[in-house]
């Protein structure tokens, strides 16, 4: 996914109401832009952080910034989490994820479940393939992401419908991508929801497949790369 316009650099002022965030350009103005993630963001919006936004050409929009990624210890972030599921479409047309190949039919936000939409539906013959996505950027120390950065109780309700679709025959795989590009692993992050921990590992024994991949970011693209390693206790998926 390449930007359509070049994007803005400036400094971080502050973030709050979760999709707020004031940001001074390098010619010294502060604006307001819309921060497009609903989770605490920790460790993501100290003041003074690198960021860079992108300009809606629209000028009937409310807040014509959106911030897209920042810069932290060195390494990029991409915080919109409207991003994964186009991010993931783009690679299955090109083929770049192995363990989701053979299928000649993709759809996105497909009616299923308990009145949800799945992220992906592939589709081969009578084969079918239901596919959900979470963005990662949480990373507390070391090469580690984690997933999630706060309570997600409909993330817990995705991963229980996936397992609903194994029961009913069908193939269902739940897809964590990282983006950030500081990482060589990914765990869950129980001590900040136990509850999805819990879901992740009866989904897992119902049958849904669990894949992580990283990115690939620079201010021009985001692209998704390399398969990053689940890692469970001592268990490595």
């Amino acid at each position: 996914m390449e930007f359509p316009t070049p994007l803005i650099e400036g400094r971080l002022v502050r973030r709050y109401k979760r999709f707020l965030a004031d940001v001074e350009l390098n010619d010294g103005m502060v604006v307001t832009a819309h921060c497009p993630n609903p989770g605490s963001m920790m460790g993501l919006k100290d003041p003074g952080l690198t960021v860079w936004l992108s300009e809606s050409p629209n000028p009937k929009r409310k807040l014509k910034y959106t911030w897209e990624l920042l810069n932290v210890d060195g390494g990029l972030v991409g915080i919109n989490t409207n991003h994964p599921n186009g991010l993931v479409y783009e690679a299955l047309e090109r083929n770049q994820i192995s363990e989701l190949s053979g299928y000649s039919n993709i759809r996105r936000e497909v009616k299923y479940g308990k009145s949800s939409r799945i992220d992906i539906l592939l589709e081969e013959g009578s084969s079918t393939c239901y596919l959900e996505i979470k963005n990662v950027h949480l990373r507390r120390g070391g090469t580690l992401a984690e997933f999630p950065d706060s309570v997600t109780a409909r993330g817990a309700k995705h991963l229980e419908e996936l397992g609903d679709m194994v029961d009913q025959g069908h193939r269902a795989v739940m897809l964590y991508l990282v983006q950030r590009t500081d990482c060589d692993a990914f765990a869950l992050a129980d001590d900040i929801d136990p509850k999805y921990a819990a879901a992740f590992e009866k989904a897992k024994a119902r049958g849904v497949e669990m894949l992580c991949y990283g990115c690939d970011i620079s201010t021009g693209a985001i692209t998704v790369s390399q398969p990053i390693a689940i890692k469970m206790g001592a268990e490595t998926l």
